[in-house]
């Protein structure tokens, strides 16, 4: 078969006519054969792909899409794209993407009426073939109008009734983390973390807070009010927070965090107070994001990039078992809405270690450590 040439003189790009004609099928065949579709015979499968091969043929993508009748493309809502954690978890929404062929679109949110405009605009099937959102629960409403656009949708780190999620044990979390330091004799524990009231509806900080109480309680120990600490997320805010912690008649020995973020800037303010750490207070974070491990922190691992990866898998699975997406076959379930939870660790650094001298109980109570669930 001699080669074609474009207008240029330079040889053209191998059609599907021309994968059709050398491996003696039809281009039905071959498009079936480029979406992976199940109904063509192995040998032919793979004399298509020969000829493929041969021919050094690329699809189309806009092709492919129009084939499939998709996109190619999901929509991706998030808070504060350039947040540590959030960070981690594009990494994997976006590593599981393109292994799929799919590009991804990212919607950042920072305040409530960005939050209403996205979840308003962004569901329409021209524009995305699903929706993954990260941290912020839609409405009922919301929802609704998902679902009329035909759109599979999965949570990341939120959940809501009837509506597949992928999030982390984080009351477990808060519970590892306090049971550390009660193991190494603290019992004046503070927790350091966002507001009950977020205007986002972000949920992750109480969870870890009541993981906290959960350790403390089942230890004997009180948490007075006054060791509680909520502010705007940020190392800033976190500073002050902590110099305010440790202003107390008895300030804490141990400060549970709630973030690698927060913790960063706990220790920020106790460094510049001319405290130790963890020699006068031991700190622990959340998230074991990169920069945890380049200051020596104590933290719980989520599995950040994970939670993205398997959410992808459950978006993807709901694509593709989608009425939108079959023939005459009839709509079946387009995934499981219940939640999946993935576990999380402690990782133990230089960041957390025994009380000062004179802190420690007489006979310290230690907590048994539990798996998370």
């Amino acid at each position: 078969m001699s080669a074609r040439n474009d207008p240029s003189g330079r040889p053209a790009a191998a059609t599907i006519a021309d994968v059709a004609r050398r491996a003696g099928v039809g281009r039905g065949t071959v498009s079936r054969v480029i979406n992976d579709r199940p109904n063509v015979d192995p040998a032919t499968r793979e004399r298509v792909r020969a000829a493929i091969a041969a021919l050094d043929y690329v699809p189309s993508p806009t092709a492919r899409r129009l084939s499939l009748g998709r996109t190619q493309t999901i929509g991706v809502v998030v808070p504060y794209m350039t947040t540590p954690s959030v960070v981690e978890r594009l990494r994997g929404i976006d590593a599981a993407l393109v292994v799929a062929g799919y590009d991804m679109i990212v919607f950042n949110i920072e305040t409530v009426e960005r939050r209403d405009v996205v979840l308003r605009d962004v569901p329409r099937r021209e524009r995305v073939d699903g929706l993954l959102i990260v941290s912020v629960r839609p409405n009922p409403a919301e929802l609704a109008r998902i679902a009329a656009a035909g759109l599979p949708v999965v949570l990341i780190d939120c959940e809501q009734a009837g509506v597949p999620s992928v999030v982390v044990d984080d009351v477990a979390g808060g519970r590892l983390a306090t049971e550390h330091l009660i193991g190494l004799g603290h019992r004046r524990i503070a927790f350091l973390g966002d507001p009950p009231r977020l205007p986002l509806g972000f949920v992750a900080s109480q969870r870890r807070l009541e993981g906290t109480i959960e350790a403390l309680k089942a230890a004997g120990i009180a948490l007075p009010p006054s060791r509680v600490a909520s502010g705007e997320h940020g190392r800033d805010s976190a500073a002050a927070l902590t110099r305010r912690l440790m202003a107390e008649a008895e300030p804490p020995t141990a400060i549970v965090c709630a973030s690698d973020t927060q913790a960063v800037g706990a220790i920020e303010a106790l460094r510049a107070a001319g405290r130790h750490v963890p020699g006068d207070v031991s700190i622990v974070g959340y998230d074991d994001v990169e920069l945890a491990g380049y200051l020596d922190l104590t933290t719980i691992r989520q599995p950040l990039a994970e939670t993205g990866r398997r959410a992808v898998e459950r978006l993807l699975a709901a694509i593709d078992r989608s009425p939108a997406a079959r023939s005459a076959e009839a709509a079946g379930p387009a995934t499981g809405d219940e939640s999946e939870i993935l576990p999380v660790m402690l990782v133990v650094r230089g960041s957390t270690g025994p009380p000062p001298a004179g802190h420690a109980p007489r006979s310290p109570r230690i907590a048994r450590s539990s798996e998370p669930s």
